[in-house]
């Protein structure tokens, strides 16, 4: 099995290094041998019928992507042929977007990094960052994030500067992309859509606290679900 992890890899970037090093933890606990290869994003328009019989999961890995349209093309992709997707700290504002301009339709629709001046700011930078901070995040009960940690709360380390912007954050749960994870005052920390295989975004880096010997459970029930 082979999982590729969507963005532009760089050893340099601890985010990036530890989604290499969560797969191998995981892959390890579960007793199955899984791959993973870094799908260069400015290479997917012209290898998107290879990359869709390589792989069979994807990981919109952090980081600044050198083509949005790149990852954007693998999580359509994903969304709409229930192939399974894990979207962390930048996966989980392009999980977001995607969902805005090819499920909604908002045309418009853009992240303040790239575009501050779009019509449609989905992506907006958040009012503190959170780089470098570990926060509470509450998991909706009735969600598939719950039934993954099987609690209500729990604590995990941030790396980001944007987040769904305030004024759509209604739009977008009720139109199916549901925020199933919140901070205290209900800034939204997790995404998912249920009834997906496995369509799960964390504003979060779950990959930063996993261990070979104390595995994240998203990463774990991410690979698992490769499997089914």
């Amino acid at each position: 099995m082979k999982v590729g992890i969507v963005g532009d890899f760089s050893p340099e970037y601890p985010s990036q290094t530890a989604t290499n090093n969560a797969i191998l933890h995981s892959s390890s606990k579960l007793g199955i041998s899984f791959e993973y290869g870094w799908i260069p994003t400015a290479t997917i328009s012209k290898q998107m019928n290879a990359i869709k019989e390589t792989y069979q999961g994807f990981w919109i890995g952090p980081g600044y992507p050198d083509s949005v349209e790149g990852v954007l093309t693998i999580i359509q992709f994903a969304r709409e042929n229930n192939v399974p997707l894990l979207g962390t700290c930048g996966g989980f504002q392009y999980i977001i977007l995607e969902y805005a301009k090819n499920k909604m339709l908002l045309e418009n629709a853009g992240h303040e990094e790239r575009d501050p001046h779009t019509l449609q700011l989905i992506i907006s930078k958040l009012a503190c960052s959170l780089i470098g901070q570990k926060g509470n995040v509450i998991v909706n009960k009735n969600s598939r994030l719950f039934d993954i940690y099987q609690v209500e709360n729990t604590n995990e380390q941030f790396r980001c500067n944007y987040g769904l912007s305030p004024e759509y954050e209604q739009q977008i749960h009720e139109a199916g992309l549901r925020i199933v994870g919140t901070d205290s005052v209900g800034n939204p920390r997790a995404i998912e859509i249920t009834e997906h295989k496995f369509f799960i975004g964390t504003l979060f880096v779950p990959q930063l606290s996993s261990t070979p010997d104390s595995t994240h459970c998203i990463v774990d029930t991410f690979l698992t679900s490769i499997l089914k």
